[in-house]
This record gives C-alpha cells, structure tokens and sequence, in this order.
C-alpha cells in the first residue's frame, strides 16, 4: 500500500461569504454575485437558508422599485419568443431586465431542464438582461416556491423590469398573479376553439391578453378573435383596480405590437399608482406570501423534527388506509404541534 502523502489535504468546500459582502457586490453589478445569491435562495440546505434570509432582509430596503409582470400561456403560444423580443424592446429603452423563466420539473425524479438561455439566445448576451431559469419543483402556478425572493434581490440589483415566465396555463397558474404587477395572458387564435380550454378565472386576472402568431394568413383569423375577446371580458364584472383589461395583437416573431404591449404596461402602471391601486396591490401580495409562507413553515416542522416527523409519519399512514378523516388528522397534528 502506497504511503499517505503528507501533504495531502481534503477537498474543503469554499467558505460561503457573508450576506453583507454579497448583497455589496450584487448592488455594485456583479452577475456572478446575484446568481450565486439566488442558487442559495433556492437551495435546500439549512445553511444556506439562513444565509439567504439574512440576505433577503438586507435588501428589502432596496427592492421594491421595479416593474413586475408575468407572462402565461398556453404550451406552443411562443411565450419565450415573446419573452426576447419584449425583453430586448425594454432594454433598448435604457432599462435593465431580469427574467425569470421557469422550467416544469418532472414529476418522477423531480429533474428540469433550465434550457430557456437557449430558448433566448439574443437576449441571454444582452448586457442589460439577466435570465434566471429555476424549476418549478411541482409548485403550485407554475412559479418556483423562492421566486418571489428571487424578484426581490434583482430589485435590489438595479432591475428595473422583472418579467416571471411561467410554465403553462391552468387553474393553480393564477398564483403568479399574486406576486407580479402586470398580468400578461399569451393567446393564439385559429387553433379550433378560440378559449383553448383557458378557464375564465386566468382570464379575468388579465390585466393584457395579448393575441400571438397574428402574422401571414393568421392575421385575419387573429384580429376576429380579438373582437371575441373583447366581447367577452364586457360580460366580467369591473375590476376593483379600475383598470379595463385590453386586447391587442402582436406577433413577436415579425416584432410587431412588442411596443404597443410595453405601452400599455406603463400606462397601466401610471394609472395604478396615481389612484393608489400599485401600493395597495402589493400590500395585499405581501399578506398573501406571508400566509403561503407559514403554511410551508408549518408543514417544515414536521420535517425537522424528528419525532414529530415520525408523529406525522404515522398519522399519513392512517389517512391512507382510511382510519381517519384528512381534516381531522391535521387538526389533531397541529394540536399537538403548540402542546
């Protein structure tokens, strides 16, 4: 047997810096420094956790000051098309853009993809745009659990506009509406039934439905349904923001409407402010979040907990064979929990 070189030495991960150091970096523009503080927002490590909260809270004063919208759609609606041309618009403003694109995770080993700086070739070396692909790891409405954390240290980056890309279109997708701005629903038109199997929930949520692809021989199909959308958004009842939903055109391939979409993002956003809708919003998100965020907590302890997570353990196996009711066996857990 070889003898053990002396001066051998243990690979040692690298020290993590301190939340202050990098929230200082990231500030100063570093991109290497913001995606190394939303890899620790995302991990599932307890120290890294810690370590991203106390970054989180350090920039708080220094978040807030973005435009944030979010831009759904149904699969094959040319969402990421969209996304760089919209983008790249935006940035030739003078304005700094950070994207969020989540990836569906699979159901089975819970892996993603992360292929959307692929997907954005043009925008992805853009200096003025940053694109964040994170998986959605099952979460409801399509958004990574930290996204709204992610948007928040962007902010304190010196991103001006945060567009959140979310998986698909669905019933649970109306959880990004909680967390952005400005709502933008992608549509196609000529693809058989004009609704597209879209709920009228997401669609009242709106605050843009856009009409994609309405280019070539699809540009007639594209502007009848235009006239149907608008139809149908007379029949919902007003938005308590005082904001009339509108339907536009736009094909993102040719760059036509791209402006016309930025537009009605900011006139909605002077409107929203100047009657008072912009803070009150975010407010409301804010009590939302932290409500998700004690549901998360809540079920965490039973995680971390060794006996309780046995207690929890057991009674799951309860509810499966159907020995007890679901409702009463969490409020019993709970009970439990605060005695």
């Amino acid at each position: 047997m070889d003898a053990i070189n002396p001066n051998f030495k243990a690979y040692q991960a690298p020290a993590l810096p301190s939340a202050q150091s990098l929230l200082t970096a990231l500030r100063a523009g570093d991109r290497a420094a913001l995606s190394r503080a939303l890899t620790l927002v995302e991990s599932k490590s307890n120290k890294h956790r810690e370590l991203a909260e106390s970054l989180v809270h350090l920039a708080l004063p220094y978040s807030g000051n973005a435009l944030r919208i979010g831009i759904t759609g149904v699969p094959g609606v040319g969402k990421s098309t969209f996304i760089e041309a919209f983008g790249a618009y935006i940035t030739s403003l003078g304005k700094k853009v950070a994207v969020l694109a989540i990836d569906p995770s699979s159901t089975k080993n819970k892996g993603s993809i992360l292929g959307d700086k692929t997907r954005m070739p043009q925008l992805a070396q853009n200096e003025k745009a940053f694109i964040r692909p994170s998986p959605s790891a099952g979460s409801l409405g399509g958004v990574a659990h930290k996204t709204r954390e992610v948007i928040l240290l962007c902010e304190a980056a010196g991103y001006e506009v945060v567009l959140v890309e979310t998986v698909g279109v669905g019933q649970s997708e109306t959880a990004v509406k909680h967390m952005v701005d400005f709502f933008v629903l992608l549509m196609l038109a000529g693809a058989g039934d004009e609704l597209q199997g879209i709920k009228r929930g997401i669609m009242e949520m709106a605050d843009l439905l856009l009409i994609n692809k309405a280019d070539g021989n699809n540009a007639s199909n594209a502007r009848r349904a235009m006239g149907e959308y608008k139809r149908a958004l007379h029949l919902f009842p007003p938005n308590k923001n005082e904001w009339i939903p509108q339907v536009k055109l736009c094909s993102a391939l040719n760059q036509n409407g791209i402006a016309e979409a930025w537009e009605t993002a900011t006139t909605f956003e002077n409107q929203q402010k100047l009657k008072g809708h912009f803070a009150q919003n975010r407010e409301q998100q804010n009590v939302y979040w932290f409500e998700e965020a004690l549901s998360i907590v809540l079920l965490s302890a039973f995680y971390e907990d060794e006996k309780r997570h046995e207690a929890y353990r057991q009674m799951k196996e309860k509810v499966k064979e159907g020995n007890i009711e679901p409702l009463f066996a969490a409020y019993q857990l709970v009970s439990n929990l605060f005695n």
